[in-house]
């Protein structure tokens, strides 16, 4: 029987001291093994203690201080009424809801323990104190006018202590209390312990913690190795409530690397830059949150900096551009610099107005800075369900789609009015703690990543439909730039092309005057690279044949180019035009490109502006004369813009070299390749011959 009901005793002894934990005052309390809760009755004062002239101790905290006129506090939990965020039955309303409304500041809880001097004397028992729960936010213990222990930094006086987040504590109290003798002088007499309690709550706790001020759950005091091991479970248990903190990190860091992965896969799409910055500002939040909770690394006003300050309102600024930028919306222009204006004065606004600044304001202006706040963040939801509806009007049903995302986003906006007025949900599983605001922005980051796959899937579509587009313009510049060379008596023509891309920007036309004999070769390169060069190259060339078509000459053909690039607007070319006879007489005619090298040396023309820039500009033009053998390089400023590894630049220099050494275009192309090609590269090689049969060699990377 002992052996079966081994647990009886000490659940007996444990019942008999959690009845005399409620005795009167002047009952004694004897303690075992085990702890009891100090329910009171507490004696409570707002404000702090003066300090002792003599001892520099605070008064309050003295074992004989007189604190009959405080006013009596009761820590017993009441049914029903649990901790709002972590669902602890043992939670109790602070000073705020109890008489002193709004009050922040430092306030003093005492109480006195009749102990049972038996009990202790000649003992090793040492006794322990430990607070549990939420607490706010700082304090200090005096054990019969000893400081013993404390929660938070507490540095000179007048300062306002360093506070953390609530974590179990435990405090050792000293070995003997005062014993006073009983009147037939027995040894049966009576230690009475004082204990004092100076809390500090700064007014970050007060905007951001329900009925808060000072206790929110009775403390414990027993035997110190009972405590311990009470503490130690108290610890386990608060890391377990935030497992699901540590999920969503992992959650949202896996997000943030996803979307990221996605900016490389389609930079055209600015959306998912956006979207990676919001679930990176997530993941910052997470790992911050866990930190401070269950460490003293970052203080309870820091925290709140990082949150209310920084994160939170860059988060939500940050979300409103991902869903402008989602519905590609353009119109109005200012809703962009409207996000960014209402959330730098969101940061500001609660900076001030939560008194996160070192108590830089009064309490009133505080107040209204908040009160701003607050109509700051009413601007910012009706800014955004203007940009939802305006999507959701233009894209149709598609834009329903991001309904589950955008409405979590309400809570986060309005989180401080969920928790002052008691909206905030809270849910408790197997240990684990969910707040609402936690599990709405979870559903957010589901219906994104959701949204995120079906926006990769668009993107995988239009990546396909531009390979398709780059290809068949590939196509069109084959045909552009052909293969084969027209035949034009008394002239070796040779020609490379490497384009820097799959499509190129340079460009060159070869015509042959049907009558004379005479050949025009037009040469030039279009800003830019890529698809959209390669279709300004394909207007340009068309531009050439027709204008060939009626004048050869290179002025002419050029003003042609120049008023085709005018009615762009935003491209431009440089383009010479380069007309030889059969007599070996040639006119030039340049629009900012490359100076031609006749026999290794360039010739002497003056400056143009390219085309596309100015209506009607002229160009520069010169004539000369070739004799047979004489030579013309006409190349890209692709030549001389490679680049090697170190970033240093081919050069006129060297290309000034190659014009005098080369023995072909193929050489000088190959040069500036191997060197480091940055741009597209051509160079057409012209030699007029005495020979009236053409030699005509072409070769090109485009086949």
């Amino acid at each position: 029987m002992a052996k079966r009901f081994g647990w009886a005793p000490p659940l007996l002894a444990v019942c008999v001291l959690a009845v005399l934990a409620h005795a009167q005052p002047g009952v004694p309390i004897a303690f075992g093994k085990s702890m009891v809760p100090l329910n009171g009755p507490w004696k409570f004062q707002t404000g702090d203690s003066p300090v002792d002239p003599q001892t520099g101790k605070p008064v309050w905290a003295e074992p004989n201080f007189d604190d009959s006129h405080w006013e009596m506090v009761d820590l017993t939990p009441r049914p029903g009424l649990a901790d709002p965020f972590t669902g602890d039955p043992r939670y109790v309303a602070g000073w705020t809801i109890k008489g002193h409304p709004g009050y922040w500041g430092y306030a003093w809880y005492r109480i006195r323990l009749p102990l049972a001097v038996p009990a202790l004397a000649g003992s090793s028992t040492r006794l322990a104190f430990a607070t549990f729960g939420r607490m706010d936010d700082a304090y200090q213990l005096f054990d019969h006018g000893e400081l013993v222990g404390s929660w938070g930094r507490f540095g000179s006086r007048g300062e306002p202590p360093v506070t953390y987040f609530t974590q179990p504590v435990m405090i050792t109290l000293s070995k003997s209390p005062s014993v006073s003798p009983s009147d037939n002088g027995s040894a049966n007499g009576s230690a009475e312990r004082v204990l004092a309690v100076r809390f500090w709550m700064g007014p970050v706790g007060l905007l951001h913690t329900p009925l808060s001020g000072g206790f929110h759950s009775a403390p414990l005091l027993g035997e110190a190795g009972a405590i311990a091991t009470k503490v130690q479970l108290e610890r386990q248990k608060l890391i377990r409530e935030y497992y699901y903190s540590a999920f969503e990190f992992l959650v949202y860091l896996g997000l943030a690397i996803l979307v990221s992965g996605l900016v490389f896969f389609d930079r055209s799409d600015a959306v998912y830059r956006w979207v990676a910055g919001c679930f990176l500002l997530f993941t910052l939040m997470s790992a911050i949150y866990i930190v401070a909770q269950c460490t003293q690394v970052i203080s309870f006003r820091t925290f709140f900096v990082w949150f209310q300050v920084i994160v939170n309102p860059l988060s939500v600024g940050g979300w409103m551009m991902v869903w402008w930028v989602w519905f590609r919306l353009r119109h109005p222009a200012w809703i962009p610099k409207a996000i960014a204006i209402l959330t730098v004065a969101q940061m500001v606004t609660m900076a001030f107005g939560a008194n996160l600044v070192n108590d830089a304001v009064p309490r009133q202006v505080g107040m209204a800075f908040f009160a701003v706040s607050v109509v700051v963040r009413l601007l910012l939801a009706a800014l955004l369900i203007f940009i939802v509806a305006k999507g959701i009007r233009e894209t149709g049903t598609e834009g329903l789609l991001v309904l589950p995302a955008v409405i979590p986003m309400g809570a986060a906006l309005f989180e401080n009015e969920l928790i002052v007025f008691h909206l905030m949900g809270v849910w408790h599983f197997r240990g684990v703690t969910i707040l609402f605001v936690e599990a709405a922005e979870m559903v957010m980051a589901a219906a994104v990543g959701l949204l995120m796959l079906l926006r990769m899937l668009q993107s995988v579509g239009r990546q396909r439909e531009m390979a398709l587009d780059v290809k068949q313009a590939q196509a069109v510049q084959r045909f552009l730039i052909p293969k084969e060379l027209p035949p034009i008596p008394g002239l070796a023509i040779e020609t490379e092309y490497h384009p820097a891309r799959d499509v190129g920007g340079d460009f060159f036309q070869i015509v042959q005057h049907p009558t004379d004999g005479s050949a025009l070769i037009v040469a030039g390169d279009v800003v830019g690279k890529g698809l959209k060069a390669g279709m300004m190259v394909a207007l340009l060339v068309g531009a050439i044949r027709t204008a060939s078509d009626m004048s050869l000459n290179p002025e002419f053909v050029l003003g042609v180019l120049n008023k085709r690039l005018m009615r762009r607007g935003d491209a431009q070319a440089t383009c010479l035009a380069l007309r030889i006879g059969l007599d070996g007489q040639a006119t030039l005619a340049n629009a900012g490109h490359l100076a031609p090298y006749q026999n290794g040396e360039p010739l002497p023309m003056e400056g143009a502006l390219p085309l596309g820039l100015v209506d009607g500009a002229e160009c520069s033009v010169m004539r000369f004369s070739l004799a047979v053998g004489d030579n013309l390089l006409l190349m890209s400023d692709g030549i001389a813009e490679a680049m090697d590894a170190d970033g240093q630049l081919f050069g006129f220099e060297r290309v000034h070299e190659l014009a005098r050494s080369a023995t072909c275009a193929a050489e000088i192309a190959a040069a500036a390749q191997r060197f480091g090609q940055e741009d597209d590269i051509s160079v057409i090689s012209v030699t007029r011959t005495a020979v009236m049969q053409p030699i005509l060699t072409q070769t090109s990377e485009m086949e």
